[in-house]
């Protein structure tokens, strides 16, 4: 079965075609023909669909229960190189083949660097670099954010990230109307959008009058209901916002149900003994992190405020704030879709937001998105339906990025991947 991205009805027994990095041919097997010299993958009673596409990493995490605590383990920037490929490929394993990083240092571009030279597996990357805010956030380092106090420095700041490699300018807490207007003015004549992070609904106001191009968390606190003015203001004008709304109120429960998950075999293989040592050491007594200290409140309200702009047929991209506090690169994007399932969405309205709306939001919706001849091919098999059952989404088979299947050898096989694909 093939889902290609948009909001539409299966293609059943279908084909897709791939030569080099490009889509060629994707149908159902009668209006397709198969070259003769084609390597053939079987998909049989399993579905291809779009790579994922998510719109709120941080490479530089992988689920640690205490921020300062990381950092401190990390020695500040000093092992980040060696962080940020295990986050690569988690990512990779959860079908996630494009990713916009939120907030990691410039350390960032190296990765990419290799990623793109086909060394390492991993998404295709657009990176924020340091974010811009009046207001220092306790517990990271200072090449994290800049904090600045005027709205000619928020320009500034906003111009170097750009010339040092940022695809889009993250804003935080603490910014003025006329900081705000700064740095969209400059990041729009440099052709850059801007994405905000929002919760307070005074916030939101001035963001909407800065013109910001993307809201960022929108719905995922422990903000009441918003004003159903202000969400249909959103939904009118057809602002993106990308909710995170699983990174606390769904992750946290599916812990203390299956406290399992936090030494899952697949988190051991993939990184150092030392590293996979501090991860069991800090998600001891996982209920008392500082993370979770408002779980009761922001779970009461954030199911009632995500599903307001549901409801009000917002449009919505996906993204996951992995991996923040438990919430894993390997799990964190099923989670998320799971529960905007959840909240209201169907699955298949949920499965074109990671895809199609994604590649729109970042810009690419020219080259990714959706499987139709002429674009890139990222693409996914999943083992089962994910119309029936979005959690299915967790049972990705093989992941291919620009044409090359990567999967994991320990896992079920696919005939025909062995032959062709990488190995993670």
């Amino acid at each position: 079965m093939l889902l290609d991205g948009y909001e539409a009805a299966p293609i059943h027994d279908a084909v897709v075609v791939l030569q080099g990095r490009r889509i060629i041919a994707a149908d159902t097997r009668s209006k397709v023909e198969i070259p003769q010299d084609a390597h053939l993958i079987d998909t049989r009673g399993k579905t291809i669909m779009p790579g994922l596409v998510d719109l709120h990493i941080h490479l530089d995490l992988i689920g640690h229960g205490d921020y300062t605590r990381y950092y401190g383990f990390l020695r500040g920037l000093e092992r980040l190189p060696e962080v940020m490929p295990i986050s690569a490929k988690q990512l990779m394993r959860a079908g996630v083949t494009s990713a916009l990083d939120l907030g990691t240092p410039f350390e960032i571009l190296a990765v990419r660097k290799q990623i793109d030279e086909g060394l390492i597996p991993g998404p295709r990357l657009s990176v924020s670099g340091p974010w811009i805010t009046r207001v220092t956030l306790e517990g990271v380092l200072p090449e994290y954010e800049h904090r600045i106090s005027s709205p000619a420095e928020a320009r500034r700041r906003t111009r170097e990230n750009i010339e040092r490699g940022s695809d889009v300018i993250k804003t935080w807490l603490g910014l003025t109307l006329e900081d705000l207007k700064a740095v969209v003015d400059e990041a729009h004549r440099h052709g850059v959008k801007v994405h905000t992070h929002l919760y307070d609904p005074d916030d939101i106001k001035t963001a909407i009058q800065a013109g910001v191009d993307v809201f960022q968390h929108m719905g995922s606190a422990r903000n009441p209901p918003y004003a159903e003015d202000l969400v249909m203001t959103i939904a009118h004008r057809q602002i993106p916002i990308v909710q995170t709304v699983s990174h606390r109120i769904w992750v946290y429960p599916a812990t203390v149900d299956f406290p399992e998950r936090l030494s899952a075999p697949v988190l051991e293989r993939d990184v150092p003994a030392d590293i996979f040592a501090e991860l069991q050491a800090s998600f001891r007594n996982f209920q008392r992190l500082s993370y979770f200290s408002e779980i009761g409140t922001e779970t009461r309200n954030a199911r009632k405020s995500a599903r307001q702009f549901i409801e009000a047929g917002a449009y919505m991209g996906v993204g996951t704030d992995s991996a923040s506090p438990l919430n894993f690169h390997t799990e964190a994007i099923w989670f998320e879709m799971s529960a905007l399932v959840d909240l209201g969405m169907t699955p298949i309205q949920v499965i074109s937001a990671a895809t199609k709306t994604g590649a729109e939001i970042l810009g690419k919706s020219a080259e990714l998105g959706t499987v139709e001849p002429g674009k890139l091919a990222d693409l996914l098999i999943v083992d089962g339906n994910p119309l029936d059952e979005i959690k299915l989404m967790k049972y990705v088979l093989v992941t291919i990025r620009d044409g090359v299947p990567w999967f994991d050898p320990l896992g079920p096989s696919v005939p025909g991947i062995a032959e062709v694909g990488r190995a993670y």
